[in-house]
């Protein structure tokens, strides 16, 4: 295939992303200067945005390995809309950290990078590639407070871990390979031939395996409360976002985009994992006395009910994804972003007990305000982001006849509205004699204060008015494999 005009705009978008990371790259080399590596960030970031917005109303355009149709345009406008986010809440993180600052930045354009090609891919070969593209420069942005055991510990781990995920999913590839001779995505629809080969089923469920561990799927799920932990603010964020949002794109394009997978054994498999990750997340999330792992845990939850499309795979199963991942993205990045305003003002890892949030009202009731409604958003109460989102996954259960599943979801939901309300709790109870973590006095008036506000707004917006975003993810489609 040869490539056009038409091509290259479509990939526009990750060009520019890729120009803004060479561009930071060679910037740091000459001079390092925190604000104008931000701002070029910044720039690159959202001149990509823009380019992908414009693509919107296109018709899917099909590049060699890749193709820009709905879904990867959705995806695309989170991935870089939630690290124009992380890029906020960095500037002022790291404003005081003693060490190089300029890298972080490369490192998150190199990461957005990769999620823009995974939301892209058609292609296992450019699977690979992105998902290896988005995890490197993770490790160092976990890492990056390395005179911090524990950031170099969450590092560490999530390398290690990680390397053994993709260890499974080129051995997934390989025998798929060896089955079918081809490595598009409708390689994978040919091991459900009419005599499916035990290894080329192998193939898939290694596959599976391996973009499980990316999701925190259960069981392959332990890593990610302790890399919530010890990571710092800002790439906890990414990680918790843009991280989870790709990886979700590349697992729906190819249950979606496969005939295959609407076999019923390997839906009773994805909705065993469903259920599992349902209660296992919320039953861990229960005794949590940390914020950080909280949300780890609850992520698990979360990705849980995001199982419940690809099990019923059919009628509104495509448009639930792209509401559910939206909210829950809103609500993430304004619960990690509270957590990195509080912060980044002091010397140590982050404030993650919840007991340091106690009385947090009483001296930063805005702040407070923001990390309550992302809490309540994320245990899907109404009038909040997350009752649409956890609505359209409850309504497409129920018009599918997955009522076990249902009643997964109800149950889940009782038991995580529980430990968010104990959270929140916390925030407003005083307690003389502790310690006390406060967002600077100014937090309002920075960069990262004023998109953690915004998103605080945008919450409300559509909890009470989702129309918009209903309409936007109704005009998504996904192009089959093949």
């Amino acid at each position: 295939m040869t490539l056009t005009a038409t091509h290259l705009l479509a990939l526009l978008p990750l060009i520019l992303v890729c120009a803004a990371a060479i561009t930071v790259m060679l910037g740091i080399a000459w001079r390092r200067r925190h604000g104008a590596t931000v701002a070029l960030t910044v720039a690159g970031l959202l001149v990509g945005l823009v380019a992908l917005l414009v693509l919107w109303s296109r018709p899917p355009v099909a590049v060699p390995l890749l193709v820009i149709d709905g879904l990867a345009l959705l995806a695309g406008a989170t991935i870089l809309g939630a690290s124009l986010v992380c890029v906020a809440l960095a500037y002022g993180y790291l404003e005081r950290y003693p060490g190089p600052r300029e890298e972080f930045y490369l490192l998150l354009l190199c990461a957005a990078a990769g999620g823009l090609v995974l939301a892209t891919s058609h292609h296992l070969a450019t699977l690979f590639i992105g998902l290896e593209l988005l995890s490197m420069p993770l490790y160092g942005m976990l890492a990056y407070a390395f005179t911090e055991r524990r950031s170099l510990e969450a590092g560490i781990k999530y390398f290690l871990l990680s390397a053994a995920a993709s260890a499974f999913l080129l051995f997934g590839m390989a025998l798929i390979y060896a089955q079918t001779g081809r490595l598009d995505l409708a390689a994978v629809s040919a091991v459900f031939g009419e005599r499916p080969a035990t290894w080329g089923l192998a193939g898939i469920g290694l596959l599976l395996v391996g973009l499980g561990f990316k999701l925190s799927i259960v069981p392959f799920h332990l890593w990610t409360p302790d890399v919530y932990d010890g990571a710092p603010g800002p790439a906890a964020t990414f990680l918790a976002s843009v991280s989870k949002v790709a990886v979700f794109v590349v697992l729906l394009r190819l249950v979606l985009g496969t005939p295959g997978f609407q076999q019923e054994g390997l839906r009773g498999l994805l909705a065993a994992l469903a259920l599992a990750g349902m209660l296992v997340g919320n039953l861990l999330a229960l005794r949590q006395a940390n914020l950080k792992r909280l949300l780890g845990y609850s992520s698990i939850a979360h990705f849980g009910y995001l199982l419940v499309v690809l099990v019923v795979g059919e009628g509104l199963a495509l448009e639930t994804s792209g509401v559910y991942l939206v909210t829950y993205v809103v609500a993430t990045l304004a619960a990690f972003g509270a957590i990195t305003l509080l912060s980044s003002p002091y010397g140590g890892g982050d404030v993650t007990a919840l007991y340091h949030y106690r009385g947090l009202f009483w001296r930063r009731p805005w702040l407070t305000a923001v990390l309550t409604l992302s809490l309540l958003s994320l245990a899907g109460i109404p009038f909040t982001a997350g009752f649409i989102g956890k609505f359209y996954v409850l309504a497409l259960g129920v018009e599918a006849g997955r009522w076990w599943l249902v009643g997964g979801i109800l149950v889940g939901s009782v038991i995580g509205l529980y430990y968010y309300l104990r959270a929140m709790v916390a925030l407003y109870l005083v307690e003389p004699g502790l310690r006390r973590h406060d967002a600077p006095s100014d937090w309002a008036g920075r960069a990262g204060g004023l998109v953690v506000l915004g998103l605080a707004v945008l919450i409300v917006l559509l909890g009470v008015y989702p129309g918009p975003l209903i309409e936007w993810v109704a005009g998504v489609e996904v192009a089959a494999a093949g």
